[in-house]
């Protein structure tokens, strides 16, 4: 993963709906597709890409296939984002 792949992946809005979707907990393809309202073709573009950055995890469950937030990798993307901050006590 690397750090223009994720930021591609983030600068488009419905990627970061879903995101912020998941953030309330894990939903499957078909609870993002309905309250996205978007087709399952666009949808399953947008979560490959969001997996590709390794944004969301996946995972099979039944007859289901879930998507949650790799929180990993954001806390990752928010400490690089840091040392831009400059330093407060100077």
């Amino acid at each position: 993963m690397g750090l223009a792949e994720t930021f591609k992946a983030l600068s488009d809005p419905q990627r970061r709906d879903i995101l912020t979707m998941l953030r309330e907990g894990r939903l499957n393809a078909g609870e993002i597709s309905e309250k996205l309202g978007v087709t399952p073709a666009a949808l399953s573009y947008h979560l490959k890409l969001l997996k590709s950055a390794e944004l969301v995890l996946e995972y099979k469950e039944k007859n289901f296939i879930y998507y949650e937030l790799n929180t990993t990798l954001f806390d990752e993307v928010v400490m690089w984002m840091k040392q831009f901050g400059g330093n407060k006590d100077e």
